[in-house]
C-alpha cells in the first residue's frame, strides 16, 4: 500500500517516524508514458508532523527504462533523488482572492487529505524530476537515419543525406539563370 497515514504521528508523543519501503514495479502500473519503473523502489525517509504541517524529508532509488531521444531505444537510467517536502492540509489550500503571488515555500509546499499522505505521487514527482530534458542512451548516440530509419548506432546505411533549405530556393533559381547566361 503506498498510503502513509499521518493520523499515527503524535499518538503516543511521538510527532517522528522513520520510513523505510520497498515497492515493487508492478506498484507503479499503469506505467508513465515517459518512462517505465523496471526495478524495485526503495524509499527512505523521515516524516516530521508539526501541528497540521508535516516535513518529509528522503530519498528514492530505482532504475527507470526510458527511450532515447535520437534512435528511439529503451535505456536503463539510475535514479538516487533526495527530497525535502512541506505539506499542509488540502483545505489550507483555498484562498479568497483570485491572483496571488507564488512565494519561495509554495515551490516545496503539497498536500494532502484525510490525514494522509499519498507515497506513489511523492516517488512518481520525483521521478518526473529526475528525468533528463532529452534522454540519451549515451552522448554519442548518432540516432536513426532520416531516410531510411536505420539505428546509425549499430550500422551504417547507403543514403546520401541531401536536403535543400527551400528558404533558398529563390536564390538557387537565381543561381541556375546565371548559368544559363
Amino acid at each position: 500500500m503506498m498510503i502513509f497515514d499521518l493520523s499515527q504521528l503524535g499518538r503516543h508523543g511521538a510527532h517522528d517516524e522513520h520510513v523505510e519501503r520497498t515497492f515493487p514495479p508492478s506498484a507503479f502500473e499503469p506505467q508513465d508514458e515517459d518512462y517505465r519503473v523496471v526495478a524495485p523502489v526503495s524509499l527512505v525517509m523521515d516524516v516530521h508532523k508539526d501541528g497540521d504541517a508535516v516535513r518529509a524529508a528522503g530519498r528514492v532509488t530505482t532504475t527507470l527504462e526510458l527511450d532515447c531521444g535520437r534512435c528511439l531505444e529503451p535505456f536503463a537510467m539510475p535514479v538516487d533523488s533526495t527530497f525535502d517536502l512541506r505539506y499542509v492540509p488540502q483545505h489550507a489550500n483555498v484562498r479568497d482572492d483570485e491572483e496571488s503571488e507564488v512565494a519561495e515555500d509554495d515551490l516545496t509546499t503539497a498536500f494532502y487529505s484525510d490525514d494522509r499522505l499519498d507515497l506513489g505521487e511523492l516517488m512518481r514527482e520525483q521521478f518526473q524530476l529526475a528525468l533528463p530534458m532529452k534522454p540519451l542512451c549515451r552522448p554519442d548516440c548518432r540516432g536513426l537515419c532520416a531516410q531510411c530509419g536505420t539505428n546509425l548506432n549499430r550500422g551504417t546505411c547507403d543514403c546520401h543525406p541531401h536536403w535543400d533549405d527551400p528558404r533558398l530556393a529563390p536564390l538557387k533559381g537565381l543561381l541556375n539563370r546565371e548559368k544559363e547566361n
